[in-house]
């Protein structure tokens, strides 16, 4: 296997024509091998400004965020503050969803491994006061329960609002100060924005988003999405580097670099333990435990998590057994593309793993119950229909809500061919992938009762 230098050598000579390749403004890279950092960067951080990336240059990692609140949840366990198998309304007695016996079931190990199975896409605005995450458990009182806690996989970022809350209302403090007091700092990190208003204060990269007509992104129109959402990942950002340091320590069995101990080693452990198996969605993990993504890789277990805010995608991915981390952070275009051309190099070379190959359209399709699969399934974040047009191809229409149908022009049809029995894959590409839609359970009529693509929409079609 190749040693650090090695490889981040390649990483910092093929950085440049990678972004150009994939239409991607700016990336900032961090490895950690041996216990050694390596980080590069290349590219504008706002093509409005022209301003260059550099290591030091602070990146959204949007969803990533949810490891640091899970994290922060672990903390109190090991300080015997909570019971992450006790209701949640042990904790907050405010918690309400619609369904109110499920909310009174509802664990914090259900909302860490998102099963507890009520609409998560929730991004309601609260206000930029330390007050908005406390703001936004009232706004959710009446969200839809998809499925019995426990149920299935649906990915939730309502859920770790509550996670932020629990924190909150346990440390005595906003979730922004929690974050600093007890991870940041203590890690020593130096490059860490809560808010935007911190952000301005590094060299901070703005997220870019498709321009109609044509490949090259353009500078999105506002840089975060809601403060309400912070613990799920709306505000987060930091460098490469910071974010390799924080997966350094949890590789290090919970131990910062200076000895301080974060995190117990036996919180360490069960974050990274299964909770739940995915249905099979080709790009996301086999399994999440408590927090963190987990993928079954040859020379794996690979842990991870990924982040994606308004023009910005972040890719964080760590193999405990070989001591191994790489972060990729972007601000736009086809960043899978990136993401996976680096990572997938990374860790071959320096853990042994073999990274899957993206999923392709098959040469022939595999065949598909049509009736079992149209239809019209919904959520907070869009409505998805799939229909059969004359020639007997199948297409998904979707139409986007709320600040979602605000951010870039509206998606066009996607033709859907079979790439399993249950799971179909776009016909064309977004982002450098081809996002696969599984579509699993049953209605009670023999037709699939949700469209999942990490979220499980409901079918809301008679």
């Amino acid at each position: 296997m190749s040693d650090l230098n090695e490889i981040g050598s390649w990483v910092r000579e093929n950085l440049p024509a990678m972004l150009a390749d994939a239409h991607i403004p700016a990336a900032s890279v961090a490895i950690l091998a041996d216990g050694e950092i390596f980080t590069t960067a290349a590219g504008i951080l706002n093509r409005n400004t022209g301003v260059e990336a550099d290591v030091d240059s602070v990146f959204q990692i949007g969803s990533i965020t949810k490891t640091w609140t899970a994290t922060l949840i672990m903390q109190l366990v090991d300080e015997g503050l909570l019971d992450i198998d006790a209701p949640v309304r042990d904790t907050v007695p405010a918690f309400a969803i619609g369904d109110d016996a499920a909310a009174s079931t509802i664990t914090a190990r259900q909302l860490l491994s998102h099963v507890s199975g009520f609409e998560g896409d929730l991004f309601n605005d609260t206000g930029v006061g330390d007050d908005a995450v406390e703001k936004y458990l009232a706004t959710i009182a009446d969200a839809p329960q998809l499925f019995t806690p426990g149920e299935r996989f649906s990915y939730n970022n309502a859920a770790f609002v509550v996670l932020g809350r629990m924190v909150e209302v346990l440390r005595g403090t906003s979730y922004d100060q929690a974050l600093r007091t007890h991870l940041a700092g203590p890690l020593g990190l130096t490059h860490v924005a809560t808010t935007a208003s911190e952000a301005i204060m590094f060299r901070a990269a703005l997220g870019h988003i498709p321009a109609e007509g044509s490949d090259e992104p353009v500078a999105a129109p506002v840089w975060n999405l809601v403060r309400s959402n912070a613990p799920a990942g709306s505000m987060l950002a930091m460098t490469a580097h910071d974010l390799v340091s924080y997966a350094r320590m949890h590789l290090d069995g919970g131990v910062a670099p200076d000895g301080t101990r974060i995190l117990s080693e036996e919180s360490v452990r069960a974050m990274q333990e299964r909770q739940v198996d995915l249905p099979e969605l080709g790009l996301m993990g086999d399994a999440w435990g408590l927090g963190w993504e987990i993928f079954d890789w040859e020379g794996g277990p690979v842990i991870g998590h990924d982040g994606g805010t308004i023009g910005q995608n972040a890719f964080l991915r760590m193999v405990p057994s070989a001591g191994v981390a790489v972060a990729v952070l972007t601000n736009g275009g086809q960043t899978v593309d990136a993401y996976h051309a680096i990572t997938s190099r990374v860790l071959t070379a320096l853990a042994g793993v073999t990274m899957p190959a993206l999923p392709t359209i098959p040469e022939t399709p595999v065949e598909v119950d049509v009736d079992r699969i149209l239809g019209t399934y919904s959520s907070s974040v869009s409505d998805s229909t799939v229909r059969l047009d004359d020639d007997g191809r199948i297409w998904l229409e979707r139409t986007m809500k709320g600040i979602f149908a605000e951010l870039g022009p509206a998606p066009e049809p996607v033709e859907l061919v079979g790439w399993t029995t249950d799971t179909l894959l776009p016909r064309k590409q977004e982002r450098g992938m081809r996002m696969p839609h599984a579509f699993v359970g049953d209605d009670g009529t023999g037709r699939a009762l949700y469209l999942h693509t990490g979220r499980a929409d409901r079918r809301v079609d008679a």
